[in-house]
């Protein structure tokens, strides 16, 4: 691997940026000053260090975002707060990117990663991860509702939706409002709220407490993100 490519990869800075680092004599390879940004090194076996300090390579990365309402999942976005707005410059990297999107008003389990393998596997519909939600409603749920959603729905535009399992967690009938658990194994733009509307309803509240095996850790704050665990990767990828 090349020197500028491991740097930019252990999220030194741009390849850019790490070809001025690497001129100016500020890394080493086995104690030696290396200067040219197209040396090739063993990421696995060379020790490298930058200003002294040594470097461990780490190809992927997985964030687990906590994700609050009035932030979009994008990279950036030129009018609104983005999810990568919350990351500090320490843990932020160019090639990191939200898995799937989460409505601005919609809270809750966001991965974020630099893993595009991981990421199509579990957008793909063909695999069909689930997403669970749980989503407060203006109206009352009914047992009708349930089965209409596991036959799985016509919603706006004439789309068609795969089945989907429903439960309805509580209802109040003075207030007119229901509180459900929905779990998905798609994910078509706004599908709950199309979902909910298709009968008769609205969702006023949502939030994603699961993905696949993975639900959302309750260490994690409204807001705050963490590095996976080893165990959590391995349950989010299907193995755990």
């Amino acid at each position: 691997m090349r020197l500028d490519k491991y740097l930019a990869d252990v999220g030194l800075g741009s390849r850019k940026e790490v070809k001025v680092f690497i001129k100016k004599g500020n890394v080493q390879v086995n104690g030696e000053v290396v200067k040219s940004d197209k040396f090739q090194v063993k990421e696995k076996v060379d020790i490298i260090t930058f200003e002294g300090e040594k470097l461990t390579y780490q190809k992927y990365f997985y964030y687990l975002l906590n994700k609050p309402q009035g932030v979009i999942s994008a990279t950036q976005d030129n009018y609104d707060e983005t999810v990568l707005d919350l990351f500090s410059d320490e843990a932020y990297r160019e090639d990191l990117f939200p898995v799937g999107r989460l409505d601005k008003d919609t809270e809750g389990f966001l991965l974020i990663t630099n893993d595009g393998v991981l990421s199509h596997q579990l957008l793909s519909p063909k695999k069909h991860v689930e997403k669970e939600y749980y989503a407060c409603v203006s109206g009352i749920m009914t047992q009708e509702d349930v089965e209409l959603f596991e036959k799985g729905l016509i919603i706006s535009g004439e789309e068609q939706t795969l089945p989907a399992q429903l439960t309805i967690v509580s209802v109040d009938k003075e207030k007119q409002t229901s509180e459900i658990q929905l779990i998905l194994h798609e994910g078509k733009f706004h599908q709950v709220k199309r979902m909910v509307a298709a009968v008769g309803k609205e969702v006023t509240y949502l939030k994603r407490v699961r993905m696949g095996n993975l639900p959302l850790p309750k260490d994690i704050e409204l807001g705050h993100y963490r590095q996976l665990s080893e165990e959590e990767l391995e349950k989010l990828k299907g193995n755990g």
